[in-house]
């Protein structure tokens, strides 16, 4: 692999204008794929196929074909001035003209007066009115969105309060807008900060933005073909911003430093290509194999995101190994620091007397002068048992609250009161309880039931008098008459845990009920669906980071030909992954510091976060562990102590990957800024993930851990060194370097796997 990567990097050097040109052309075509698609429209119809709320809905649109259970929905909740009601003629005469006047718009299904529905407080304070539409959210117009707007501004003229909740009017999320600005403006610092060039610090910058420019290009052209989302996009440019600049700077990186060894521009680019370009691969392999094995998790959207975000993480793989030395090729000197640059003659001298040849076949240079990496290093040596113990614990500590993870769908409660949404959903909570903003949808089966509606008040009057039920609706029965809907009210909220009793006690009721009455009954809705779905991900929660670690316990055996090394590694990232876990509870479920972030609303945590942040952290923590530790095995294999081996790779890597890191961060937090909570908790469940795992577990507890094994962290058994396959991820493969004018057709060594 070394040895193609190698010949790859200088043949994009070589014809970098070609190269570049095939990416424009790429970008271009893209660009007007995504200009030229219809507009993605959601398939909302089947969110988690197999649970119970979701067969629930199925039923639902089988039997009342002339609704949709995904239809779009209005709640508008009219509050009358302090000390007056809404029974009083005024109001009442404003909300039925609402009530008529929405009713008379083309996509209207049905509105319902709050005085013919009931839906009225015992103190008069509030009322609410229904009204559901035949098309999704996402298929309402401007026209019919305006004409609910303009009969509610009307309503509020009366003197009432009134706000609208529901999906009819909801606010599409923006992206994290002048956040992922501030985000990309902190990576351009560190960069700075870090190769002191601009050009050297731009470079990694444009490729990142080409590449992500790509992948949305790509996801808004097939959205209407696939059903991708909003969240499936912001995810995918998250993740493909940061690994995008992560992967370029490790190739410019490494070019700069093959340059200050004396090679010439086009074999510096070859071998930056052959040993960092193959770390880059073998790093964005991992990513793109936990990304796409959320696929085996069952739930559509979740899939959708880690496919799209493992085809961004793709693009920058690819941009990295191509049109990063392509660009090195039209400006092959702008990228190095002044010292360096003012070398030039010296460093050709240098490498026509022998001295990088020498290098790479008979072990490493001389040592080097100590920096912060070697002395940091050496600092952690020696006192290796305690910060060993200080890491651990302090990780665990952080642990902590993911013990007590809950998990849910966050919905009107977790918005900014600025929003209708959110002070709908308050409004109700005050006049009706919290239980009037999650009802439960039951629908009934009668088709096998002797007498249809006697099962039908059967199933409704057991309901009612279940503990913490409040209210069940009259019956609402198809035209075949074989199924009926009813709307039954808890007491509590739908993210409170009492709510899921509710559910589990209505459905363990149904044997006895099928058998009595003949009919059967599930429980489905907001609330419902919430529920089974948070259920069933964490019941998948521990299989698949199970599978997560042993797959990185396979990777990394390959890649380091080592026992140890691996066992290490994985059980890192479980400490990392865990701590950025239970920050997440700290923050988002208890609360802690939450205002700091601008989350309003403390609850459960959003189902599919924790599944995808080990997927993602787990691509990430194998990042870090390839380019930190292979330089360390190195170094080993040509000869260093142990310990030594472990100075000279952080004296080499850990500027790089320090930088890294913190580029990675700070493009995470960029999104902490958005206005969708689930993009706001995987940012900075994402940020602190990596701050745990680069900075304690890869900087701190690895070099500790290392030192106290010695020898032993390099052993593996004679007979799993024959099966296992070699991949040459530091690219001492690569041979002897070429001149300038050596033939690009010129016989090369065998590729090793």
């Amino acid at each position: 692999m070394a040895n193609f990567l190698y010949r790859l990097g200088r043949t994009a050097f070589r014809r970098r204008w070609l190269v570049a040109l095939l990416w424009a052309l790429v970008l271009g075509a893209a660009g007007l794929g995504a200009v030229k698609a219809p507009a993605a429209s959601d398939d909302g119809t089947s969110f988690m196929p197999g649970i119970e709320a979701q067969k629930a809905y199925d039923l639902i649109g089988e039997r009342f074909p002339g609704g949709d259970a995904n239809g779009a929905d209005a709640r508008i909740v009219f509050v009358a001035p302090k000390g007056e009601k809404v029974t009083a003629a005024d109001h009442r005469a404003a909300i039925d003209t609402l009530v008529t006047d929405v009713a008379d718009e083309p996509q209207v299904d049905g509105a319902v007066s709050p005085f013919t529905a009931g839906t009225v407080s015992e103190d008069g304070s509030t009322a609410y009115a229904t009204v559901t539409y035949k098309v999704k959210a996402a298929d309402l117009t401007d026209a019919d969105k305006a004409a609910l707007e303009k009969a509610i501004d009307q309503a509020r003229d009366s003197g009432l309060t009134v706000e609208a909740g529901g999906t009819a009017l909801a606010t599409q999320p923006a992206a994290g807008g002048a956040s992922e600005a501030i985000g990309i403006a902190l990576a351009a610092v560190v960069l700075l900060i870090t190769f002191g060039s601009l050009a050297a610090a731009g470079l990694p910058l444009l490729t990142a933005m080409i590449g992500v420019a790509l992948s949305m290009a790509a996801i808004m052209a097939l959205g209407s073909t696939f059903g991708l989302s909003l969240t499936t996009g912001t995810l995918a440019t998250m993740l493909g911003l940061a690994v995008g600049i992560d992967y370029a700077l490790f190739v410019v990186s490494r070019y700069r430093e093959e340059r200050a060894h004396g090679h010439d521009p086009r074999e510096a680019a070859g071998l930056a290509v052959g040993t960092a370009g193959s770390a880059v691969v073998f790093a964005g392999l991992t990513v793109v194999i936990a990304l796409a094995g959320l696929t085996v998790i069952g739930v559509p959207m979740l899939a959708k995101m880690g496919l799209c975000a493992a085809g961004a993480v793709v693009v920058a793989v690819l941009v990295a190994l191509t049109l990063v030395p392509a660009l090195l090729g039209m400006w092959p000197d702008a990228v190095l620091s002044r010292r360096t640059r003012k070398r030039g003659s010296g460093a050709r001298a240098a490498a026509d007397d022998g001295g990088s040849r020498r290098t790479r076949e008979h072990g490493p240079e001389a040592p080097a002068a100590d920096n912060g990496g070697s002395r940091w290093a050496r600092l952690v040596l020696r006192r290796p048992v305690a910060v060993l113990v200080t890491c651990v614990v302090g990780l665990g500590v952080l642990a902590l609250p993911a013990t007590r993870l809950e998990l849910g769908m966050p919905g009107d409660e977790s918005k900014p009161v600025s929003s209708t949404e959110r002070r709908a959903y308050d409004a109700l909570a005050d006049g009706f309880g919290a239980g009037f903003n999650g009802p439960l949808t039951i629908v009934v089966d009668v088709q096998d039931a002797a007498d249809r509606k006697a099962a039908v008040n059967e199933i409704a009057e057991r309901i009612v008098a279940t503990d913490g039920v409040v209210s069940v609706s009259p019956a609402r029965f198809n035209e075949a008459g074989d199924a009926a809907l009813l709307s039954a009210v808890p007491a509590t909220g739908p993210s409170d845990e009492r709510t899921k009793g509710i559910v589990q006690t209505i459905r363990a009721e149904r044997p006895g009920l099928e058998r009595e009455t003949g009919a059967t009954f599930e429980v489905t809705g907001n609330t419902a669906m919430n529920i089974d779905v948070a259920a069933a991900l964490q019941d998948a929660l521990v299989p698949y980071l199970a599978v997560i670690i042993v797959l990185a316990l396979i990777l990394l055996l390959v890649v380091f030909r080592s026992v140890l090394v691996p066992v290490k590694a994985a059980l890192g990232f479980l400490l990392s992954v865990l701590a950025a876990l239970g920050a997440v509870v700290a923050v988002f479920q208890w609360g802690w510091g939450a205002e700091l972030l601008g989350v309003e609303q403390s609850g459960p945590i959003m189902s599919l976060m924790p599944i995808f942040l080990v997927g993602i952290v787990f691509g990430l923590a194998m990042d870090y562990e390839v380019f930190l530790v292979s330089r360390m095995r190195e170094a080993y294999v040509h000869g260093d102590r142990p310990a030594q081996a472990v100075v000279t790779g952080f004296r080499h890597s850990a500027r790089v990957v320090v930088a890294a890191a913190v580029i990675m961060i700070a493009v995470f937090s960029g999104f902490i800024g958005a206005h969708e909570s689930m993009i706001k908790t995987m940012g900075f469940g994402l940020a602190v993930a990596v701050l745990f795992d680069a900075f304690v577990v890869r900087m701190a507890l690895v070099p500790a851990v290392l030192a106290l094994l010695g020898d032993r962290a390099w052993w593996l058994p004679a007979w799993l060194d024959r099966l296992l396959p070699r991949v040459d991820v530091e690219g001492t493969g690569l041979g002897t370097p070429r001149t300038p004018e050596a033939d690009e057709t010129a016989p090369q060594e065998p590729a090793r796997v």
